[in-house]
Parts: structure tokens; sequence; C-alpha cells
């Protein structure tokens, strides 16, 4: 009997491997253009423009830029912003100790799980509630402990010297926990062979865990490095319930400011307010290709 003619290829069946993955990924990929790229567009073009949200846009050129170079309370967010960089980078080596401690087969050690992820659970508005009860002067647990040693009570939320380094102190509570979380995911996927060898040639210690654990912890790591860095660079949520920038401005940071001058009852300056999220943008953009580059050369070279 005469063979069939075979039957032509369609398009799908000849890229059917290739395509089945951009399938999965169009949902994510669709959502991420929709919520992030095009609205970073749109911020980026509003910042040009004088704009109230409402009428008409005017255009500007670079005259918000111009503005906020001299202004004195950009510079005093982008100052407090860099602190909150270098000390909410703490979290970091304060969350591996954590978990370090709690990575033990000890008695009670899940509630000692609990107690300490209980911070990672609950909202940064209870997170700043709970830290301005903490620091009244009146019946604040902190300001008695002050008081109890020194003889006179500190306001700190009141004291332009010591405001934001308060409110940093209450950030570094539930970030510590999410750092802790990750290395203890990190500290079950270690290899103990790895670890088992290096004890039979005598390492133990410090020299166990630099040279052993942490090499293995680097995802962790790096993961923790690039969200401890977000999150102290959009640092709005704790500001905004426990000082509201104050006082006179003082632990005022860029993400608020840009709230300030966009979205309170003070101003509507959509533009001046985009200009501010653009450069607070570029920023981010600045240390995470840093991480980026500096994980990805890591990775040749190993």
């Amino acid at each position: 009997m005469p063979l069939a003619p075979a039957r032509p290829q369609t398009f799908w069946s000849r890229h059917k491997r290739s395509l089945t993955p951009w399938l999965f990924l169009a949902p994510g990929l669709v959502m991420f253009l929709l919520y992030v790229l095009i609205p970073i567009v749109q911020s980026v073009w509003i910042s040009f423009h004088d704009w109230d949200g409402l009428g008409e846009k005017v255009w500007i050129g670079i005259e918000n830029y111009v503005e906020l170079l001299d202004d004195d309370t950009f510079y005093v967010s982008l100052k407090n912003n860099v602190l909150w960089l270098l000390l909410y980078l703490l979290a970091i080596p304060g969350g591996l100790a954590v978990a370090l401690f709690l990575n033990q087969t000890v008695f009670g050690i899940r509630l000692y799980k609990s107690l300490f992820f209980f911070p990672f659970v609950i909202s940064q508005v209870v997170v700043g509630l709970m830290f301005t009860w903490f620091y009244a002067p009146d019946f604040g647990l902190f300001s008695a402990l002050i008081e109890w040693l020194t003889g006179e009570q500190v306001a700190i939320l009141a004291d332009e010297r010591f405001v934001t380094y308060g409110i940093i102190v209450a950030g570094l509570w539930p970030q510590t926990a999410y750092c802790m979380i990750l290395y203890l995911t990190g500290l079950n996927n270690i290899n103990p062979e790895q670890v088992e060898a290096a004890r039979m040639d005598g390492a133990k210690g410090l020299k166990l865990l630099w040279h052993v654990i942490l090499p293995q912890l680097a995802p962790a790591s790096f993961i923790a490095l690039v969200v401890t860095v977000i999150g102290s660079l959009r640092s709005f949520d704790l500001v905004s319930i426990m000082t509201a920038g104050g006082p006179y401005g003082s632990s005022q940071v860029l993400s608020y400011f840009m709230y300030e001058q966009a979205l309170s009852e003070y101003g509507f300056r959509m533009g001046y307010g985009a200009a501010i999220a653009v450069v607070l943008f570029l920023i981010m953009m600045v240390f995470i290709t840093v991480f980026i580059v500096r994980m990805l050369s890591q990775e040749r070279n190993g």
C-alpha cells in the first residue's frame, strides 16, 4: 500500500520546546511590564513636567532636578538614607548570628525560633507604634532605663540628634528576623560532608565558619544584602508612623520626602515628587548593579 503523505508540521510543533517556557513566563512578564517597567518610564516622563495630578502637564525640562539640588531638605533626606544604608547592614550579621544560634537541636528550640520569627510577621505599622511607645518619655521602657542610668529622661523621637537612630533601630528588629530566615534556609542546605571533613582537618570555631560555612551561604548572603539595601533606601513606613519626618524635618528620607511633595496635604507637586523618585531609583540601581556584577564575576571565577 502506498504510504500516506506526511502531514506538514505546524509552527507550534516545530517550536514547541522553545516556546513552552515563554508561555509559562508570559503572565509574569506582562505583570512586570504593566506594573514595573511602564510606571518607571511614566515617572521619568512626569519628572520633566509641572503637574498637580489633575490638570494639564506643563513641560519644564530639568527644572525639577535643578530645584532639587538647591533644596536643603533633599540633602537632609539623602544623608539620612546613607545613614539608614550603613546601619541597616547590621541586620545581615545579626541575622546570621541568630540563625547560627537557632540551628541547633536543643530543648525548646522551636519556641525560640517562633519568638525570633515574630518580628517578621507583624506589620511595619505595628513595629512603629510599639517602638514609639518604647521610646515615650513618660511611660516608655527605654526612657525609664535611660532615666535610671543617667538620672534624666531623653525624648528619642523629639531630639534631632537621636531620632534617625531610634527609627533605624526599630527597622533593624524585623529586618534581622528576615535575614535570620534566609540564613536558616541556607544552613539547612549546607553539605554536612564538607563540615565533617573540615572538622577532621582541625577546623573549628571562626575558622570553620569563615572557610567552610560562609562560602556555602553566599546565595543567602546575596539575597539578604540586596533586600536589606532596598529596604534601607525605601524606608517609608516607620518614618511616617513614628515621626512624619520630624522634628523639623530632621528624620526625613527620600521616600517620605517624595510622598510629602507629591501626595500629602501639603502639596500636589507630582513632577517634583517624580524627580525625587527617579533619584531614589537611580541610587537603588547603582547598588543592585554593583552587587549583581560582583556576584556574576565571582561565579565565573569560581
